[in-house]
């Protein structure tokens, strides 16, 4: 049952992809799982630098005694169900995989956004669900969702992959990082609480 669970996911990008390329095809079996992990989600708690790779946590700041996902948490969660660890802070999600123009968007995507000018650079990583949608964990006070992934705060789109990323000895893709680490801008997540 396990095995059929497994190609479960496979099959069904196959049956709405048709054939491609064994690239293609990996990149599109990725994505499909990590939305899979991401809508299983929904209705988390938002929690300031909460969760990651294995799941919610309890976050810090404004986020401690809180139990779910702060944005980048989430995205990092359903990426590492799929296989590929990408960081754990939107900055280094930012900068884990290729760039892409919003036209280009795939089911897995990581989609940036940039919510204050004045600090210029990403501030809140959303996932896509289609062309249309992304899930995400929004901020304080709400829970992961599904919104429009058109705004006017847009950045820009990254497909993530082990290219962009660094590879640690024991072989598994990530870029580390969290938002109570010295050195990390607050931008990345927000203001400091």
């Amino acid at each position: 049952m396990n095995g059929l669970r497994r190609l479960l996911p496979i099959a069904l990008v196959l049956a709405i992809h048709g054939t491609h390329s064994a690239p293609a095809l990996a990149r599109s079996a990725g994505g499909a799982i990590a939305v899979r992990a991401a809508i299983e989600m929904i209705g988390v708690p938002y929690s300031w630098g909460g969760g990651g790779r294995k799941g919610p946590g309890f976050g810090t700041g404004r986020g401690a005694g809180i139990r779910g996902f702060d944005c980048s948490g989430l995205t990092e969660y359903a990426w590492a169900r799929a296989g590929v660890l990408i960081g754990s802070t939107t900055y280094a999600q930012w900068r884990s995989g290729i760039r892409l123009a919003k036209e280009e968007v795939e089911p897995g995507d990581l989609v940036f956004y940039d919510n204050d000018p004045s600090r210029p650079g990403p501030e809140h990583v959303g996932l896509a669900v289609d062309a249309t949608r992304i899930v995400h964990a929004p901020y304080t006070g709400q829970v992961v969702r599904l919104d429009p992934l058109d705004r006017r705060t847009f950045l820009g789109v990254v497909r993530p992959s082990a290219a962009g990323a660094n590879v640690e000895a024991a072989g598994a893709v990530t870029i580390a990082g969290r938002p109570d680490e010295p050195g990390l801008s607050e931008s990345v997540h927000g203001p400091v609480p």
